[in-house]
């Protein structure tokens, strides 16, 4: 019978409920540290022998790319997420507001349904700039939306801003007879429009960290 260590027992118990609380893989500095394992290069280890038992499966292209497999050694089920281009975070960039025809688009991401939520036509953006930092979205990271024109107070969406020619990833806010934009970072400023000057393009599932 091929037993676990403590240490790769531990490292499995840790990848479950990290993915159970954020809905993506942890890093290897998040498993040296919510582990307490002494280096990055002994997490490496073990994940190897992890992947060697059948249980993980890693792809060391692609970063916080660690997938549980179950006791069968299946995967699983997958969903191909077509990245649509970059979002500003920040400093607001152009990007057209047709590009949901992810059909012309050969970047993607593969993530499970419980990445997206099990919800369908999800696609994903590249985050530029720290506006959102304090949701933690960080410059490089990939966001996963669901297409929608309509929105609730507070909720983290994609917006395109017809006068700007722009695209920008903002909280959003009805306020009287403007929309607020509020980005998540404590030294930025709102920014306010009118509402027919925006379309909702899509609203935030969840995000993946580029680091």
């Amino acid at each position: 019978m091929d037993v676990l260590s403590a240490k790769q027992q531990r490292i499995l118990d840790f990848l479950r409920a990290f993915l159970d609380e954020h809905d993506y893989p942890p890093s290897i500095r998040d498993i040296q540290q919510g582990c307490g394992i002494s280096s990055t290069s002994v997490v490496d280890y073990n994940l190897k022998r992890l992947e060697e038992k059948g249980l993980i499966r890693r792809d060391r292209e692609v970063s916080r790319a660690i997938e549980l497999l179950d006791a069968g050694g299946r995967r699983s089920r997958t969903v191909r997420v077509p990245v649509l281009g970059k979002i500003a975070a920040g400093l607001p960039i152009p990007m057209p507001p047709d590009a949901a025809a992810a059909e012309a688009y050969e970047d993607a991401v593969e993530l499970t349904e419980s990445q997206t939520r099990g919800k369908a036509n999800v696609f994903a953006l590249r985050v530029e700039g720290t506006s959102m930092i304090d949701a933690l979205i960080n410059d490089g990271d990939i966001v996963i939306l669901e297409p929608t024109r309509s929105c609730e107070d507070g909720d983290m969406v994609a917006v395109w801003l017809k006068d700007e020619n722009e695209t920008t990833l903002k909280q959003f806010f009805h306020e009287g007879d403007r929309i607020r934009l509020q980005p998540m970072n404590a030294t930025m400023q709102a920014f306010y429009t009118s509402p027919d000057n925006i379309e909702v393009q899509g609203r935030v599932v969840t995000a993946i960290r580029s680091w």
